[in-house]
């Protein structure tokens, strides 16, 4: 079996030998083709199609010197960046690198500006009108695309202006959502429940919060929620912030409230996940993020 660092190494010479091929063989067809043309201009022997022929026109200067310049210019860049496969260059660039010195110019310029804000607690930067503003536009920037500029949501994804949260509206907890992401699972029951215990507990479902159902079917709907669905849901069917589950007795719903999709949210079961911004944004953001959050809800 290869080693790791055998494979490595051989793909770092085909990458070096493939990039000095290609520019050895610019160089060939630049230094075959430099000859000035003396003689006449005569078609050429070869002819495609029974009448397309070609001309020994020799090619014009502009373009030679346009290929030399292009591959001076190729010689160069892989002499003082990466390029030549681990080789890092003369000025031993890296994104990487760019990126650590631009966040680093980034933290310098604007730690000044989040410092004032630590130690400030969420509600007390939700009632900052400056503070309020860059939360603001963190939530138009990182949150927006899933939540809306209005924060209103969308389906699969909650409205944040509202009073109902599927893990809590507290602030420390809304710094935590944000901070770690949340991942919301629920277990299809395709396989489990029979297609008629399915339409039945959809019912008691739709039951709970008195929107239109059969009465008999979630009447045994009921039996089959107990059976299976409180663990997450409660008893109650009010849902449990700890594990992600929503309640289930109010009109707000994550996707929608219909017979039908209800039935496919059972069958199917539903994977949500928000993603993590502690690591990318930092402390000071997050919690600016978090005000603005918590202040939707608590005007």
């Amino acid at each position: 079996m290869m080693s790791a660092d055998f494979t490595s190494n051989f793909w770092n010479l085909y990458v070096i030998v493939l990039i000095v091929f290609g520019v050895g063989l610019c160089l060939f067809v630049l230094m075959t083709n430099n000859k000035r043309h003396t003689g006449p201009v005569e078609v050429q022997p070869h002819v495609w199609d029974e009448t397309l022929a070609e001309y020994n026109n020799p090619l014009p200067r502009w373009w030679l010197y346009l290929f030399w310049a292009t591959v001076i210019f190729s010689i160069v860049y892989l002499a003082i960046y990466p390029g030549l496969g681990n080789f890092q260059g003369f000025l031993n660039w890296s994104s990487v690198g760019q990126y650590e010195q631009e966040m680093a110019k980034a933290k310098q310029k604007y730690d000044t500006i989040y410092a004032k804000f630590r130690g400030q607690g969420i509600e007390a930067l939700a009632r900052n009108a400056e503070a309020r503003a860059m939360g603001g536009r963190l939530f138009a920037t990182y949150c927006a695309q899933c939540h809306g500029a209005d924060a209103k949501g969308a389906p699969g994804f909650p409205n944040l202006t509202d009073n109902d949260w599927l893990w809590g509206g507290e602030p420390d907890t809304i710094v935590q959502t944000i901070t770690n992401g949340r991942i919301g699972v629920m277990t299809p029951f395709d396989g489990v429940l029979s297609p008629t215990e399915v339409t039945d507990v959809a019912n008691y479902v739709r039951s709970l919060s008195n929107l239109p159902n059969s009465a008999e079917a979630a009447q045994r709907g009921a039996m089959v929620f107990a059976a299976n669905c409180v663990v997450c849901h409660g008893p109650d069917g009010r849902g449990q912030p700890l594990l992600g589950a929503p309640n289930l007795t109010d009109n707000i719903w994550l996707v929608s409230s219909s017979q039908a999709q209800i039935e496919k949210n059972v069958r199917e079961g539903r994977n949500n996940r928000m993603p993590g911004f502690g690591d990318f944004l930092g402390e000071d953001k997050v919690r600016l993020l978090a005000a603005y959050v918590w202040g939707l809800s608590n005007k």
